[in-house]
């Protein structure tokens, strides 16, 4: 069935995009992931992907014009298919919206005398003054629904430029650093950090400064379209509430200068530190400055804290004034102390999504030793190779992906009414960071070799790290590979990553007495165990994907042929 896709809306103020350039052509086939086209917002130009798949039926918007958000911009659906009613459904849209807007201008012409004498009773609204920019709480994930401001890198009264960093925001997917597009002063915060709030709630205010917003904060952030500036009698509530600022501003600098958590070292420069750490540091009592960090560049990171020792320091005790009696003494040898950690937006959808995997799916797991010799003599000779570098990871996600080839029932997604069977393979690669664990997903893997899989893989395991992976790199799995052989851990089960069907976890190579040809030879061994969901994938299917995957393993050679 065609699928109508509209001008999306790129930006928080975008109201119109401009096609800057068509990369696809009516009749071009189409894929999840493909870039369409190009569109140019009020803020930039951007690559606009496409989330379905099909044939490029119709183009409604050419290169070089302008269309207002939601509007008609291309129809994607099976190649031949009959779209005329959806082209006659759009040519009504738009003489209804003429008529509609030939009625708006009547009305506003009729009744702008009234509205002039009535302006400060608008309940859907209030005029933005002149240069001042209203910012919402940003949509920084495809799932994300509420935000949470981990820190304010500006405060009211910052004067602010296009491309400054205004704040780490906690999406449910990654801490994300917020770039600001605008110039002018920060005349307001409406989200204090550690405090979350809706998708589109009153985030900040920027523009000249001394401008008084306090209409706009009042009504919460909700604007009229008119950018001219309106007259307010509110300067004894703005003098109120700037007062207040500056004693809630001034407390909390008495604060922080008699909290041992600083954000300079001894040298008077800055300490790089994550959202969490500062977060215990200032709880422990913990001087940032003399912790060290393991992370980029010396980022300070939660570990980092939570491993500090601090140099013990020689006491001197007075001695005890002698008493007639001798009274036994008691000393305590250590204390109870517990504390509470915020939820991270991250460590919710953690918790929402594997609940719902672990108490929703009949889920079962194989397991199978599979022998690494040849694999290891493999690797080495391919590493030999100058300027290559493939990892056993990678070759176990090789391997999954030429297994799920083979047997498409464990390369699906269950629904209530329907099994889906994927004809494309995107391995999902699951990769620890510092609040919790994303899976970046590795496209149309079979059709990738080796050396593409290791480049692909360590670029979107280093973006992940470093909070610069974007939401589209994380979605459309259809299988998983999960690896704790790094870290020693010889066997465990995983919990399925829905909406996929399976997930292997990967053990570490371990060296070991084995028989080979009637003798026992030292060898190198694996384990793999194979989640499955049994709604989907039964007992047999899934031993018989394991045996081949094991064959692939074995004997890499066959990768390559």
């Amino acid at each position: 069935m065609a699928t109508v896709v509209n001008m999306p809306r790129l930006s928080d103020t975008m109201e119109e995009g401009v096609v800057a350039k068509w990369l696809k052509s009516v009749g071009d086939k189409i894929e999840e992931g493909d870039i369409l086209a190009e569109i140019e917002t009020d803020k930039a130009t951007m690559e606009f992907e496409s989330f379905h798949e099909g044939v490029l039926l119709h183009i409604g918007i050419q290169e070089g014009e302008t269309s207002p958000v939601d509007k008609l911009l291309a129809i994607i659906g099976e190649e031949g298919e009959d779209i005329s009613d959806l082209l006659k459904g759009d040519a009504d849209k738009k003489e209804d919206d003429k008529s509609e807007e030939s009625s708006d201008k009547k009305e506003n012409s009729d009744d702008t005398s009234k509205d002039e004498s009535k302006e400060d009773s608008s309940s859907e609204g209030v005029e933005i003054p002149k240069g001042v920019t209203v910012i919402s709480m940003p949509r920084l994930s495809d799932t994300m629904t509420d935000g949470t401001v981990a820190t304010w890198l500006k405060k009211v009264g910052d004067k602010v430029e296009e491309g400054d960093i205004l704040a780490e925001i906690e999406t449910d997917k990654a801490t994300m650093e917020f770039e600001c597009f605008y110039e002018g002063t920060i005349l307001y915060i409406g989200v204090q950090e550690g405090e979350t709030a809706p998708v589109d709630s009153l985030l900040t205010i920027i523009g000249p400064e001394g401008t008084n917003v306090d209409a706009i904060v009042k009504n919460g952030g909700a604007t009229s379209s008119s950018s001219e500036a309106k007259d307010s009698s509110s300067d004894k509530k703005q003098e109120k509430k700037e007062t207040k600022a500056e004693d809630k501003k001034e407390s909390k600098e008495e604060s922080t200068s008699s909290t041992a958590n600083t954000t300079t070292n001894n040298s008077g420069g800055r300490i790089f530190a994550s959202p969490l750490a500062k977060k215990i540091a200032s709880d422990k009592g913990i001087n940032l400055a003399d912790v060290t960090g393991s992370g980029e560049n010396g980022r300070i990171i939660k570990k980092d804290v939570e491993n500090y020792t601090p140099s013990a320091t020689v006491k001197v005790e007075t001695p005890a004034p002698a008493t007639s009696a001798a009274t036994p003494t008691f000393s305590v040898s250590g204390e109870e102390k517990s504390e509470e950690v915020k939820n991270s937006q991250m460590r919710k959808a953690i918790a929402k999504s594997l609940g719902n995997s672990k108490f929703s799916a009949p889920d079962f797991s194989l397991n199978i030793e599979v022998d690494m010799d040849n694999a290891m003599a493999s690797r080495a000779t391919i590493n030999a190779i100058p300027d290559t570098k493939v990892s056993f990871n990678d070759m176990v996600v090789k391997a999954c992906a030429m297994a799920l080839q083979k047997h498409p029932q464990v390369n699906t997604s269950w629904t209530d009414n329907n099994t889906i069977y994927h004809s494309h393979i995107h391995v999902g690669v699951a990769v620890a960071v510092d609040d919790g664990l994303l899976v970046p997903v590795v496209k149309h893997t079979n059709h990738l070799s080796l050396t593409q899989i290791g480049a692909t893989v360590r670029d979107l395991a280093g973006k992940a790290r470093h909070k610069k992976i974007s939401p589209a790199e994380m979605q459309g799995s259809t299988f998983t590979v999960s690896n704790l052989g790094m870290f020693g851990i010889d066997n465990f089960t995983s919990i399925i990553n829905q909406p996929n069907s399976a997930i292997l976890s990967v053990g570490a190579i371990v060296q070991k007495p084995v028989v080979k040809n009637g003798q026992i030879v030292v060898g190198n061994t694996m384990n793999l165990t194979l989640t499955c969901d049994h709604r989907t994938v039964d007992g047999a299917v899934g031993a018989q994907f394991l045996q081949t995957l094991k064959t692939f393993i074995e004997n890499p050679v066959t990768m390559i042929a």
